[in-house]
């Protein structure tokens, strides 16, 4: 049971996160006692949900410890590697410079990176892969296992040169392959086109006007100490145990000078996410700014993959997910979290099993943060899975 005092130190956190009209709700006891369940059974070390409308916070749980030895509870601002969260952002960017007029996302990429130009496709001919083809996952862009080249790389140009030096999957626009590469690169288009490193182009057009304060790739002392610690399960036992070298697989917050990937590079907490999907959940404003027009927002979160096979699982929900500009959308509700989706949701998992959905037609926005190395499939794994569906029926119940 919480003490008086953290209870009272948790509450002035919440205050200053978010303002005194967007006070979080009361927490959902489904959703709470659901999160509980999955700690009980040691799927996870804890975790902190989160549940929107469009403008207020309907749900803003923690359960379990984000450092178990320690005994460090989850809190509402504790600090998570989002992983490949990071990629709707970066969408977002892009198209926000579509919006400037700067690009346009049916660009070939050489058009701002010319040493693309040369690139050839597995047949022989120059690829010419397009910004969308990108965003879109179906570029054929080589997605090579970390080198030495790419561990010691200082920029995303560095990082880019090394894909380029790797032959393409398949010819753009035939085939649909997961590929983290492809946002290494529109994170260096995003500096070539603002003139502007990428961090900073995302701190001053998304971060700072929607009050994501602690959204970083370069977590401050006073933010790694709210961290969350990673935990492995072990695949014969399902005892939970600390990771070796906590940030192996993802970026190192200790290093000032690590590359800011638009992959996967970023680190954010619950209400932040929040903040953004709701953001999205309103169609591209925010407390009346608008940071996408209504064509970027159609462009996002519209299917553009046809009827090539997609998906992000191990099984592979083809007949679930299609993808639009950098997030899944749900076609049809069918398995996994999808079941619990109107058609039309769309959002993106990460590596270490943090979770965002926004479903429109049911005006809510569903934010995951756990931090578990060795999760199974992303949109079928336990904790997602009892997540979207105690909140998801806790709006579908009748008020008491």
């Amino acid at each position: 049971m919480r003490s008086s005092l953290s209870s009272f130190a948790a509450a002035l956190s919440l205050a200053a996160a978010f303002p005194a009209t967007a006070l979080p709700s009361p927490e959902m006891p489904a959703v709470s006692a659901a999160m509980q369940a999955t700690v009980d059974a040691h799927e996870i070390a804890g975790a902190v949900t989160l549940v929107a409308d469009k403008d207020r916070i309907l749900h803003l749980g923690t359960t379990g410890f984000a450092d178990v030895a320690a005994k460090r509870p989850m809190r509402p601002d504790t600090m998570f590697w989002i992983a490949s969260m990071t990629k709707p952002v970066t969408s977002v960017a892009i198209l926000m410079l579509q919006d400037d007029g700067k690009l346009s996302v049916d660009d070939p990429v050489s058009k701002y990176l010319p040493e693309f130009a040369d690139l050839k496709t597995p047949s022989g001919k120059l690829a010419n892969i397009t910004i969308a083809q990108l965003l879109s996952h179906t570029s054929g862009l080589a997605s090579p296992r970390k080198t030495a080249a790419s561990r010691s790389a200082k920029t995303l140009r560095e990082l880019a040169d090394t894909y380029l030096a790797v032959p393409m999957q398949f010819e753009p626009g035939s085939s649909w392959a997961y590929t983290t590469s492809g946002f290494v690169v529109l994170g260096l288009i995003v500096e070539k086109v603002a003139a502007q490193p990428f961090d900073a182009f995302l701190q001053e057009r998304l971060f700072d006007p929607l009050g994501m304060k602690d959204t970083t790739f370069y977590p401050s002392d006073e933010q790694r100490l709210r961290l969350a610690r990673a935990y492995r399960a072990n695949p014969g036992t399902g005892v939970l145990t600390a990771q070796e070298g906590i940030w192996s697989g993802g970026p190192d917050p200790k290093r000032g000078d690590c590359v800011p990937l638009g992959d996967g590079g970023l680190f954010s907490t619950a209400g932040d996410y929040g903040r953004f999907c709701q953001m999205l959940l309103s169609g591209g404003t925010f407390e009346s700014r608008r940071y996408l027009s209504p064509g970027a927002f159609r462009a996002l979160t519209t299917v553009c993959t046809g009827d090539l096979p997609t998906g992000y699982s191990k099984r592979k929900l083809n007949h679930v997910l299609g993808w639009g500009l950098g997030v899944a959308i749900v076609r049809a509700p069918g398995d996994g979290v999808s079941a619990w989706l109107s058609q039309g949701s769309f959002g993106h998992p990460g590596a270490w099993g943090t979770a965002a959905w926004i479903d429109p037609a049911k005006g809510a926005a569903y934010v995951m943060m756990v931090q578990r190395p060795n999760m199974p499939d992303n949109f079928e794994n336990p904790p997602a899975l009892a997540f979207v569906r105690s909140a998801a029926g806790a709006l579908a119940a009748p008020a008491p």
